[in-house]
Protein backbone atom coordinates (compact mmCIF):
# COMPACT_ATOMS: atom_id res chain seq x y z
CA UNK A 1 0.00 0.00 0.00
CA UNK A 2 1.33 3.65 -0.67
CA UNK A 3 0.59 6.01 1.72
CA UNK A 4 1.94 8.86 -0.49
CA UNK A 5 5.31 8.86 1.59
CA UNK A 6 7.28 6.78 -0.82
CA UNK A 7 10.55 8.18 -2.27
CA UNK A 8 9.87 9.86 -5.32
CA UNK A 9 12.57 11.79 -7.17
CA UNK A 10 10.02 14.05 -8.57
CA UNK A 11 8.65 15.06 -4.82
CA UNK A 12 10.27 18.26 -3.71
CA UNK A 13 12.27 18.01 -0.32
CA UNK A 14 11.00 18.80 2.57
CA UNK A 15 12.99 21.56 3.10
CA UNK A 16 12.46 24.99 1.78
CA UNK A 17 15.96 24.92 0.18
CA UNK A 18 16.45 24.27 -3.59
CA UNK A 19 18.69 21.34 -4.48
CA UNK A 20 21.58 22.10 -6.38
CA UNK A 21 22.50 19.21 -9.21
CA UNK A 22 26.14 19.36 -10.63
CA UNK A 23 26.75 16.99 -13.78
CA UNK A 24 29.76 14.94 -13.64
CA UNK A 25 32.86 16.25 -14.58
CA UNK A 26 35.68 14.11 -15.40
CA UNK A 27 37.91 16.01 -12.82
CA UNK A 28 36.30 18.11 -10.31
CA UNK A 29 33.39 15.38 -9.47
CA UNK A 30 33.70 12.26 -11.66
CA UNK A 31 29.81 10.74 -10.05
CA UNK A 32 28.73 14.32 -9.94
CA UNK A 33 27.08 15.92 -6.84
CA UNK A 34 23.33 17.14 -5.51
CA UNK A 35 23.01 19.48 -2.62
CA UNK A 36 20.92 21.60 -0.97
CA UNK A 37 21.59 25.62 -0.31
CA UNK A 38 20.08 28.18 1.20
CA UNK A 39 18.46 30.75 -1.19
CA UNK A 40 20.80 34.12 -1.31
CA UNK A 41 24.10 31.72 -1.53
CA UNK A 42 26.47 32.50 -4.62
CA UNK A 43 26.70 29.48 -6.44
CA UNK A 44 30.52 29.47 -6.40
CA UNK A 45 30.79 29.13 -2.37
CA UNK A 46 28.29 26.85 -2.19
CA UNK A 47 29.76 24.31 -4.55
CA UNK A 48 33.47 24.87 -2.82
CA UNK A 49 31.56 24.38 0.34
CA UNK A 50 30.13 21.36 -0.98
CA UNK A 51 33.50 19.76 -2.50
CA UNK A 52 33.51 20.41 -5.99
CA UNK A 53 36.97 22.12 -5.91
CA UNK A 54 35.91 24.84 -8.98
CA UNK A 55 38.70 27.12 -9.86
CA UNK A 56 37.59 30.86 -9.01
CA UNK A 57 41.52 32.88 -9.95
CA UNK A 58 39.61 36.12 -9.29
CA UNK A 59 38.30 35.23 -5.74
CA UNK A 60 35.14 35.69 -7.37
CA UNK A 61 35.27 39.00 -8.13
CA UNK A 62 33.63 39.10 -12.01
CA UNK A 63 37.23 39.79 -13.29
CA UNK A 64 37.79 36.03 -14.94
CA UNK A 65 36.02 33.09 -16.19
CA UNK A 66 37.89 30.33 -14.18
CA UNK A 67 34.15 29.45 -12.41
CA UNK A 68 31.96 29.38 -15.60
CA UNK A 69 29.01 27.17 -15.50
CA UNK A 70 26.23 26.10 -17.87
CA UNK A 71 23.04 25.94 -16.17
CA UNK A 72 21.41 23.28 -17.75
CA UNK A 73 18.06 23.68 -15.62
CA UNK A 74 16.66 26.21 -13.64
CA UNK A 75 18.24 29.06 -15.00
CA UNK A 76 15.14 30.92 -16.01
CA UNK A 77 14.63 31.56 -12.19
CA UNK A 78 17.91 33.00 -11.93
CA UNK A 79 18.66 36.61 -11.99
CA UNK A 80 19.80 38.43 -15.28
CA UNK A 81 23.02 38.18 -16.00
CA UNK A 82 24.39 42.04 -15.47
CA UNK A 83 26.63 43.39 -18.18
CA UNK A 84 30.16 43.03 -16.19
CA UNK A 85 29.60 38.87 -16.41
CA UNK A 86 28.09 39.26 -20.24
CA UNK A 87 30.83 40.96 -20.85
CA UNK A 88 33.14 38.75 -18.65
CA UNK A 89 31.71 35.61 -20.04
CA UNK A 90 32.69 36.50 -23.79
CA UNK A 91 35.75 35.05 -22.77
CA UNK A 92 34.84 32.18 -21.40
CA UNK A 93 35.91 28.64 -23.11
CA UNK A 94 32.99 26.44 -24.34
CA UNK A 95 30.39 29.80 -23.62
CA UNK A 96 26.67 28.99 -24.45
CA UNK A 97 23.56 31.28 -24.51
CA UNK A 98 23.09 29.28 -20.57
CA UNK A 99 26.42 30.08 -19.49
CA UNK A 100 26.90 32.01 -16.21
CA UNK A 101 29.58 33.05 -13.74
CA UNK A 102 29.26 30.99 -10.55
CA UNK A 103 30.71 33.79 -8.83
CA UNK A 104 27.93 36.31 -9.88
CA UNK A 105 25.00 33.10 -9.59
CA UNK A 106 22.52 34.33 -6.32
CA UNK A 107 20.41 31.40 -5.85
CA UNK A 108 16.85 31.37 -5.29
CA UNK A 109 14.11 29.19 -4.02
CA UNK A 110 14.20 26.60 -7.59
CA UNK A 111 16.40 23.81 -8.23
CA UNK A 112 19.31 24.06 -10.16
CA UNK A 113 21.21 22.03 -12.42
CA UNK A 114 24.40 22.91 -13.79
CA UNK A 115 27.48 21.63 -15.75
CA UNK A 116 31.14 22.63 -15.55
CA UNK A 117 33.40 23.04 -18.72
CA UNK A 118 36.00 20.55 -19.21
CA UNK A 119 38.31 23.74 -19.93
CA UNK A 120 38.97 27.29 -18.56
CA UNK A 121 40.99 29.74 -20.10
CA UNK A 122 44.15 29.07 -17.64
CA UNK A 123 46.64 27.19 -18.84
CA UNK A 124 47.46 26.17 -15.15
CA UNK A 125 45.17 25.05 -12.35
CA UNK A 126 44.87 27.10 -9.51
CA UNK A 127 44.76 25.67 -6.22
CA UNK A 128 42.81 27.89 -3.17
Amino acid sequence: MNDGLACDATLRNDSDMPTIKVLPHPVLCPQGVQYEAQPGEVLCRTLLEHGVNIEHACDMSCACTTCHVIVREGGAALQAAEDSEEDMLDKAWGLTAQSRLSCQVQLRDSDLTVEIPKYTINYAREEH
